[in-house]
């Protein structure tokens, strides 16, 4: 069943209507009934009791979005909801690191007991501990330096900082965040493959998949970098779909 995007969006945040200065167009979009007199919604093309939201020439009539932009929108703040989540537990990591820092000898000996009160218990079901790549792996971070920790530390909160701005400009639908999210989104797609070399996960993958697809998307449906027209095409889509119910209800019977 295809989505009413137009309808779906009215439901939530109401009608948009405006009164044209042109009478021609005005008695179009306008009717006299026995509850009052209706206007014609820019959005879902309804009529609506009451008075009219805005009024002036027709060129000055909001652009509202609708149809294939509204759709664009809700992509839009998904992928920005997905970014934000990313970026708290980003800094979340971030935090970890900096804490683990300050600590690391005193981590380093709660790791070795804890290690030593498991070993055995791992041993009985044919498991060594000290051959685990996990277990490995936390050891080799004790080794680290604590300015090459702090270093760690910095970068994360810049990654996180870089996938926060993201969501707040796509949420807006900013075309700087646009431009932003598929530059940064495939300037990291290299490590993700990377990643994928040396240990596959059903996790990894399908990061992989919704960033490939979140930059394609993107750079085609917003016409970043001069694709399908660029700017000039984009901007002349958002217009003919946000007037284009005015033009339509023109020659809609009343």
């Amino acid at each position: 069943m295809a989505i009413d995007w137009n309808r779906r969006t009215c439901a939530r945040k109401g009608h948009v209507t405006y009164a044209p200065d042109d009478p021609r167009l005005r008695i179009r979009l306008h009717a006299e009934t026995a509850l009052g007199e209706v206007w014609r919604c820019l959005r879902c093309g309804d009529f609506v009791l009451g008075e009219p939201h805005g009024a002036g020439p027709a060129a000055e009539a909001p652009l509202v979005p609708r149809g294939k932009v509204l759709r664009d929108l809700f992509v839009l703040r998904f992928l920005a909801l997905e970014r934000a989540v990313r970026g708290v537990f980003i800094v979340l990591a971030a935090v970890a690191v900096w804490k683990f820092s300050n600590s690391q000898d005193a981590v380093r000996r709660l790791f070795d007991e804890y290690l030593d009160v498991f070993r055995p218990v791992f041993r009985h079901f044919h498991y060594d501990l000290d051959h685990s790549p996990v277990v490995g792996t936390i050891q080799k971070t004790f080794g680290y330096k604590h300015s090459t920790l702090l270093l760690v530390a910095a970068l994360l909160l810049a990654y996180a900082l870089i996938e926060i701005i993201e969501a707040v400009g796509l949420w807006y639908a900013k075309r700087w965040a646009e431009y932003l999210t598929v530059v940064a989104t495939a300037a990291f797609l290299p490590l993700e493959i990377y990643e994928l070399t040396e240990h596959v996960s059903a996790l990894k993958i399908a990061t992989l998949v919704l960033n490939v697809l979140a930059v394609l998307y993107i750079a085609l449906a917003k016409r970043l970098f001069g694709l399908r027209g660029g700017r000039r095409a984009f901007d002349e889509e958002r217009r003919s779909a946000s007037l284009l119910e005015v033009e339509e209800s023109a020659g809609a019977p009343v």
